[in-house]
């Protein structure tokens, strides 16, 4: 398992100190609570992510005040906390001692943080008429990324990268079948227009023959060692590209025209890296890709009710990469629709670990699993804290939600690839 290799490991006080002697005597370290102690919960994982890429190390406390970072006391850090309004509490020797204590007898861990990911954001150059939730968190925590799109990832561009986040990118090629609400619409025009001329620049037939090259690039970043995080239609259109087999099965939705009604049958879903066994949207006049999305937002006949979803408890020893990613203050979180709101449990591969589901539904909201050498997460919805976003709706303002548990769960996709990776046993 990529993942598990993530272990325990104990710092010692030279793996954390960096400031001057007279720091060291008042405070080695800083304690970042996580649990509705702490002030700002998302600029917490910048502060603590520019400890790593200041060549400083962190350790993460699983299950432990919500889970808490532990990071070095040195003046830059402490100045960094208070800049960024994160709540810190200066914690000796002694007390870091004892509480690793408690968390060896209790499900908890305490992860070394060592080296931050280099982190992508794959997006179109142009400004969306919609906001993308990873972009936006990552610059309200003051965490660095590039973005990247079709001509860096065709042209082998992703191997300069650890982290990959993919949102609202439709990789069937049928542009989301926005076709239906917003044709002729400037933005939707513009999409038609820069896309067509990537596939023709690239060498591409037409748009679903480039995006599905384009997954398969991604899929090939996963299988080698990549972390790759995907939200809203992102999750289920890359599968689907991955699984279409041929370029030509989703290349008559670029016109408007039937797909070829044996689309189904021919999908190879062993390409996929979630999904199996989904029956395709043949129709180019109803606004949904497959059944994988149980919520069905924009097919009025089908469309479910949003409820809550609850964060799985997993084993902080046994399970850390999975602990790792619902370390949260709140274990029930209220959900948030997208063009891909959530993944039906029928359609998922065994291998898939469900990480959050609404209880009693038949759908899962937050999932992960491992390709190769990498690992994969898919996350439901658009924005967690605008569960009815529209196109063309203001950004969300994050600075009025700093304790979101939803825009959390983001950010622990984002920390957990600096986690130290334990040695196999053989």
């Amino acid at each position: 398992m990529a993942g598990a290799g993530l272990g325990l490991g104990l710092l010692g006080p030279r793996g954390l100190l960096s400031a001057g002697p007279s720091v060291h005597r008042a405070a080695p370290y800083l304690l970042i609570p996580m649990d509705d102690s702490q002030a700002d919960h998302l600029k917490a994982y910048g502060l603590t992510f520019r400890v790593l890429e200041r060549g400083g190390r962190a350790e993460w406390f699983l299950n432990f005040r919500g889970g808490a970072f532990l990071v070095p006391g040195d003046g830059a850090t402490t100045r960094d906390a208070a800049l960024a309004g994160v709540t810190s509490e200066p914690v000796s020797e002694g007390q870091v001692t004892d509480i690793k204590a408690q968390i060896q007898q209790q499900n908890m861990d305490a992860v070394p943080l060592e080296k931050p990911p280099k982190i992508a954001v794959y997006a179109p150059p142009n400004a969306s008429p919609w906001d993308d939730a990873v972009t936006m968190v990552l610059n309200y925590a003051g965490i660095n990324f590039e973005k990247i799109w079709d001509e860096e990832v065709v042209g082998k561009g992703l191997t300069k990268y650890d982290w990959l986040h993919l949102h609202h990118e439709d990789f069937t090629g049928q542009y989301s079948k926005f076709y239906l609400n917003y044709s002729g619409a400037p933005w939707l025009v513009d999409m038609v227009q820069r896309n067509t001329a990537m596939a023709r620049q690239l060498g591409f037939p037409n748009v679903p023959a480039q995006k599905r090259a384009v997954a398969e690039e991604i899929r090939g970043f996963v299988n080698r060692g990549g972390f790759l995080f995907a939200m809203c239609t992102a999750t289920e259109t890359l599968d689907l590209a991955l699984a279409s087999g041929r370029a030509d099965i989703a290349a008559s939705y670029a016109d408007g025209s039937p797909m070829d009604p044996d689309a189904t049958r021919k999908m190879d879903w062993s390409q996929a890296l979630a999904f199996q066994g989904a029956q395709l949207e043949l129709s180019p006049n109803i606004p949904s890709f497959s059944d994988i999305d149980g919520h069905q937002v924009n097919s009025l006949d089908r469309r479910q009710p949003l409820g809550a979803f609850k964060l799985f408890n997993f084993s902080a020893k046994i399970d850390p990469v999975p602990a790792m990613l619902v370390q949260c203050h709140r274990d029930v979180i209220p959900d948030f629709y997208g063009l891909t709101t959530s993944f039906t449990k029928s359609t998922l591969k065994p291998s898939a670990t469900i990480l959050a589901d609404e209880p009693g539904a038949p759908w899962a909201k937050y999932i992960h699993g491992e390709l190769g050498q990498g690992t994969w997460t898919f996350y439901g919805g658009h924005d967690p804290e605008d569960p009815q976003h529209q196109i063309g709706d203001p950004p969300t303002d994050l600075s009025l939600h700093p304790h979101s548990p939803g825009y959390r769960l983001i950010l622990n996709n984002v920390l957990f690839p600096a986690a130290k990776k334990r040695e196999l046993k053989t």
